[in-house]
């Protein structure tokens, strides 16, 4: 009830607005209705690496998956990488727009809070040592802790650590991309949990969260599903 009061008290104080365009929000989501609309709905997509169907068909996973399953098992990606999304991203990972970790991770814990199973774990994609000091932050982890304190579920940022620097994967084509990766994490204790699921900002190419996902199996984990804000 305090914490109500307090929040009451302080929307009437410093009215919340909008990320995107600025204008007052009707509530303290950081981000207005109108601005919420144009936000395109990854809707008709693979359930396994939430790439956009061609066609909506009743079989729910492409062919790529299927001829070539990936290490984890499911995706939910609730947007599609475009215009606000991309926006959000960008802002927050290049020029260090705090805020919009907190918006990313509530969308994607309204997206899953009725539709995904629940892990035991979350665990943001770790950022090498080396890229962390370049950035000063890591915006995966940002993002995981507002999913994780909205769902109530553990956040574990340490058991599985980035061992190898490696190129930026927005600067590689596709086909370079797994190869990049390939050894790049490492799980330096055992996880207590046969679920995780992993957070990140955007999937592109899907290389990184396979590679995370296979390293957290190799320790014995049993499911490793993928929540991101976006599908590119």
């Amino acid at each position: 009830m305090v914490n109500n009061w307090f929040n009451i008290i302080q929307d009437c104080l410093f009215p919340p607005t909008c990320i995107l365009c600025n204008l007052s929000c009707n509530h303290s989501d950081d981000l207005c209705d109108a601005c919420a609309i144009n936000f395109k709905k990854n809707t008709n997509s693979c359930s396994c690496c939430a790439s956009t169907l061609e066609i909506d068909a009743s079989a729910r996973t492409c062919g790529k998956c299927l001829s070539n399953p990936p290490a984890y098992d499911k995706t939910h990606a609730p947007f599609v990488y475009q215009s606000g999304i991309r926006h959000l991203i960008q802002t927050l990972k290049f020029n260090n727009n705090y805020k919009n970790a907190r918006l990313l991770g509530n969308l994607i814990a309204d997206s899953v809070i009725n539709s995904a199973t629940f892990p035991e774990l979350i665990m943001p994609v770790p950022l090498h040592p080396i890229r962390y000091r370049q950035r000063g932050f890591n915006q995966s982890l940002e993002i995981a802790r507002t999913v994780s304190k909205r769902l109530s579920i553990p956040l574990d940022y340490s058991s599985c650590q980035r061992k190898k620097y490696t190129l930026q994967q927005s600067a590689l084509p596709a086909k370079q991309r797994q190869k990049n990766l390939r050894n790049a994490f490492t799980v330096c204790r055992a996880i207590p949990a046969r679920h995780v699921v992993i957070v990140d900002d955007v999937m592109t190419t899907g290389a990184t969260a396979n590679e995370m996902a296979r390293t957290l199996k190799k320790a014995g984990v049993s499911r490793v599903d993928i929540w991101v804000c976006a599908r590119a």
